[in-house]
């Protein structure tokens, strides 16, 4: 009878570290989202400020990066902000050509230092997406290998998906004079 309890025992306090292993990865996943979230707003509030200063000088860029920044960040879901995030991309690669075809534009001082600043979210960027998919798949493998997965199961923990950014989007630069 003593051994039956000690195996009870010793059953559940498995069952309770792993179900806290589960939320501690679970909590790093959104702690690296949070993250990351952080930078995805910074470039998005710096787009406008880049659409005002190339505004005189690429009409068509402009109405692209208006028609990008229309809708409001902060309303957007996680998923809907991993799926914003590829036009965004799309954008930046934009961007970052759009000064080599307007060379009054590169002068711009003003022009200048948004493009060092939004390059400087864009490194902060590949890195917490770095995080973030290393936290994702940290956690995926946790709750789907054996004997893990039963447990996971049993409290409904699911797998988080991955930030990544649309192949076709990916390289795709589109600049019309």
């Amino acid at each position: 009878m003593i051994y039956l309890l000690i195996i009870l025992g010793l059953l559940i306090l498995i069952i309770i570290l792993m179900f806290n292993s589960f939320l501690k990865s679970s909590n790093r996943v959104k702690e690296a989202f949070a993250t990351m979230d952080v930078y995805l707003k910074k470039r998005w509030e710096l787009i406008p400020n880049l659409v005002e200063t190339v505004k005189g000088y690429a009409f068509y860029e402009k109405q692209t990066f208006e028609a990008i920044v229309k809708g409001r960040y902060d309303s957007l879901s996680n998923e809907e902000k991993k799926d914003k995030d590829n036009e965004v991309e799309s954008l930046v690669t934009n961007l970052l050509t759009i000064k080599e075809v307007y060379p009054e534009l590169k002068a711009n001082e003003s022009f200048q230092k948004l493009m060092k600043e939004l390059v400087l979210i864009e490194d902060e960027l590949v890195k917490s997406r770095k995080y973030y998919n290393a936290t994702v798949r940290i956690f995926n493998t946790k709750i789907m290998v054996f004997p893990n997965n039963l447990l996971a199961k049993l409290f409904k923990f699911k797998p988080y998906s991955m930030f990544s950014i649309n192949e076709e989007e990916k390289g795709k630069v589109d600049v019309k004079l």
